[in-house]
């Protein structure tokens, strides 16, 4: 995959200083692109961003996404032709703690960011990036397809849902005609890598039990996700962006995740985190009262973006993991952070011999 396309444009990024959204920008300041982030202060601490070093990469401003006045501010300073949206709360517990900070970050973030838009001439190509979980949760054995009912269960998946009818509101009234920008979303399944520090989170909390000798402690090892490694979801972000720049009838709403075979339980995948890491690493079952509600079982049907843009995963978990184990070790013993996304993202895009 090649990322010339990206050398030179000047690109809007919400939510830059999560964990996807710093993997996203090291992948676009390297491509060349003119990068604009806008979002809170970084969640975590420790966190991606400044491990990454992109702070004099690109133009980093600190906003919070419901603040219009502010955002639009930016925007017009940056005046981008490619807005990549994933400023959110994006954390399932969260949002059963704080369902109004929730829906109006998720939501009304949406209509701040889509308004810019709206006001904006420059801008040609708009992803807004939400989550497989947007669709009504039924505990089927298969994958769910992009024409689904939206109707996520608790105030995340909701919120999430929600900003897709958002976008979709703003695609039929004001999106439209021939100099209109292409507008898409993107459902991506869970994604795993390594620099992401969240709570509630296995493989952060995977990789904290093992630095600190510690049994990894399971609530639901027999739930099944879509996992797949960060960079999968970006790569496809990146290729939608860009094509539905050169062709706006490529827009749409695209499933991002992993092949079948990858698709496995949370049980399953710190088993190979267990085997993977060595230093015999073991994780136990503790049962959670009072729990809030999750899905038990969670895949889906990527045909349509494997059919619009001829792309097909390129990591498969073992191998994901394997990147993984190796990022949070060199982490761990204070070793260069941006060099290993650096050596990560070159062997996903096939510029290295690794990981082909």
């Amino acid at each position: 995959m090649n990322l010339d396309f990206y050398r030179g444009k000047r690109v809007f990024v919400t939510g830059h200083t999560g964990f996807k959204g710093s993997w996203l920008c090291r992948m676009l300041v390297k491509a060349g692109a003119e990068v604009t982030g806008y979002a809170l202060e970084p969640p975590t601490t420790p966190d991606l961003f400044s491990l990454a070093e992109l702070e004099g990469c690109m133009n980093s401003v600190t906003g919070d996404i419901r603040d219009f006045d502010h955002l639009y501010q930016v925007f017009q300073e940056a005046d981008p032709e490619i807005v990549f949206h994933l400023a959110a709360q994006p954390l399932v517990r969260e949002s059963y703690l704080d369902p109004r900070t929730t829906y109006e970050t998720n939501v009304m973030g949406t209509v701040n960011i889509l308004d810019c838009v709206r006001r904006s001439t420059g801008v040609k190509s708009v992803l807004n990036v939400t989550t497989d979980k947007v669709y009504r949760n039924n505990e089927w054995c298969w994958g769910y397809r992009e024409d689904e009912p939206l109707e996520g269960f608790d105030p995340y998946s909701n919120s999430k849902s929600c900003s897709e009818l958002v976008t979709s509101s703003y695609l039929n009234s004001f999106f439209q005609g021939e100099h209109a920008p292409a507008v898409s979303t993107a459902r991506a399944g869970n994604v795993i890598g390594g620099g992401d520090f969240a709570k509630d989170r296995i493989i952060p909390d995977c990789v904290r039990a093992a630095s600190e000798k510690k049994t990894i402690i399971l609530r639901n090892p027999n739930s099944v996700r879509p996992y797949q490694h960060v960079l999968e979801p970006l790569g496809v972000y990146l290729l939608i962006a860009w094509k539905q720049y050169e062709d706006p009838s490529l827009a749409g709403s695209y499933n991002v995740g992993p092949d079948e075979c990858d698709c496995i339980t949370t049980g399953e995948l710190a088993d190979l985190f267990c085997r993977t890491w060595g230093e015999g690493m073991t994780w136990e079952y503790q049962r959670e009262t009072a729990a809030p509600h999750e899905a038990n079982f969670l895949k889906l049907d990527t045909s349509k973006v494997k059919q619009v843009f001829g792309w097909k995963p390129r990591w498969h978990a073992e191998h994901c993991m394997e990147q993984v184990v190796r990022f949070s070790k060199v982490w761990l013993s204070g070793g260069n952070l941006a060099a290993e996304m650096d050596a990560e993202i070159e062997a996903y895009l096939g510029l290295s011999d690794e990981g082909r």
